[in-house]
């Protein structure tokens, strides 16, 4: 959320940048601005009639203490007039607070500087490729057919026992998905992230913290009964550790890794790339999330970037980064990097990993606020996160480019986590 502050001193400034988002910003912000006058003129009024009531206070008690008790019950008697007036503008004043909290929510971050223009995916820009595609043999598979040759994936058994979206991972195929998640959660504690295991459900406060309601309450998964909502990216749970924090500067760099299931209802997007392991609603993903000084978080991006290529690169696979178009990016986020693996059977790229910095946005939400060491008061901070990395098409792009008239190759950092080299 942005703050209303910085709105009111950059209006323009902000109309201009949503436009890269494909934003029209303008008329809401009129609404934002009127609003935001009326709050500050009922404030003012308040504050200068509970002075008066402090003034009147003082003057009562001089007057009791001299004994001119009429003099001070007639000053009493306009002390209640004045209550009741400042306990009616309180009431104007919180509904005024809730109309600008209502409009504020409806505007998403302004994009970074760099962001390109584009309505979608097709104006994104390619940042660097790696690696090579493979050459596959005469009759290669795609990873579906592959998993129900070596029996690593039932597809049909998920959709039994819950329905489309939701495998069952079985033998060898459950062994390659718990040694990708220790492989990746090593890497990235190695890289000096602390693990954390987080629950899987949140409550709508945490929901909101990190810009997943009011924006996306339709894509997750709602425990009506309880007003609990199943967890998109273990992003939400783990970045709510700081909501409603004040830290100390001194404890910069926050790096935070965790391994959860993700629960996606992918509402609208039937039909499009659902073979498979294209499009799940329960999937595996290890996150990587950092708290850093606004002054550091750019610096901090481009280190998280290297670091989930590297794991990428560790896996062999062929890949590229791309920057995000204002029209493909998260309403959250400032700048993102989309990471896609080449899914040789397939012949696409499919996306395993987004790394984005959120600036304050999140903070702001989350009244998440460090102290500054210079004016000690609370700051914003920044909030980032990424994939590093989502499971299931890398496991897609793993089968299918390492498949051989032996059987499917095992990447070698991942031997030791699995205990076979191939799958037979």
């Amino acid at each position: 959320m942005l703050q209303i502050n910085f709105i009111r001193e950059n209006a323009k400034i902000v109309i201009e940048k949503l436009k890269i988002k494909n934003f029209d910003a303008a008329l809401i912000l009129d609404k934002i601005l009127e609003v935001d006058k009326q709050r500050r003129h009922i404030q003012n009024e308040t504050n200068s009639l509970e002075g008066e009531l402090n003034s009147l206070s003082k003057q009562i008690g001089i007057l009791f203490k001299e004994g001119k008790t009429e003099e001070a019950n007639r000053m009493k008697e306009k002390t209640v007039l004045i209550k009741d007036k400042v306990k009616e503008l309180n009431q104007r004043l919180n509904d005024r607070n809730k109309s600008l909290d209502d409009l504020l929510v409806q505007i998403p971050n302004i994009p970074h500087e760099s962001t390109p223009a584009g309505t979608n995916s097709d104006h994104n820009l390619v940042i660097r490729e790696g690696g090579s595609v493979p050459e596959l043999m005469k009759g290669a598979m795609p990873h579906w057919e592959l998993a129900a040759r070596y029996k690593l994936i039932d597809f049909e058994l998920g959709n039994k026992i819950t329905g489309a979206g939701f495998p069952v991972y079985t033998g060898r195929g459950a062994k390659l998905q718990r040694a990708l998640i220790n492989f990746f959660l090593d890497e990235n504690q190695n890289a000096g992230y602390e693990e954390v295991l987080p629950p899987l459900m949140v409550n709508e406060d945490s929901g909101f913290g990190t810009g997943q309601l009011p924006d996306k309450e339709g894509q997750m998964y709602h425990v009506t009964s309880d007003n609990f909502y199943l967890i998109p990216t273990a992003e939400v749970p783990v970045t709510n550790i700081y909501r409603d924090i004040i830290l100390d500067e001194s404890e910069f760099p926050i790096k935070k890794t965790s391994y959860t299931p993700c629960f996606r209802r992918e509402a609208g997007s039937y039909g499009k790339d659902v073979r498979g392991l294209n499009r799940l609603h329960q999937f595996d993903k290890v996150e990587i999330v950092q708290i850093q000084h606004p002054d550091k978080s750019y610096k901090t991006l481009e280190e998280m970037v290297l670091h989930v290529e590297s794991l990428i690169q560790k896996l062999n696979l062929p890949y590229r980064i791309m920057q995000l178009c204002g029209g493909d990016l998260s309403f959250a986020s400032a700048l993102t990097y989309d990471f896609e693996v080449f899914s040789a059977a397939q012949k696409k790229w499919l996306e395993v990993s987004s790394v984005s910095n959120f600036e304050s946005f999140q903070a702001n939400r989350l009244k998440l606020r460090y102290r500054d060491k210079s004016s000690k008061k609370p700051v914003l901070a920044h909030t980032l996160n990424g994939s590093a990395l989502a499971l299931p098409r890398i496991v897609a792009a793993l089968l299918e480019n390492n498949q051989t008239t032996k059987g499917i190759s095992v990447p070698d950092v991942l031997q030791s986590f699995t205990g076979f080299d191939t799958i037979r």
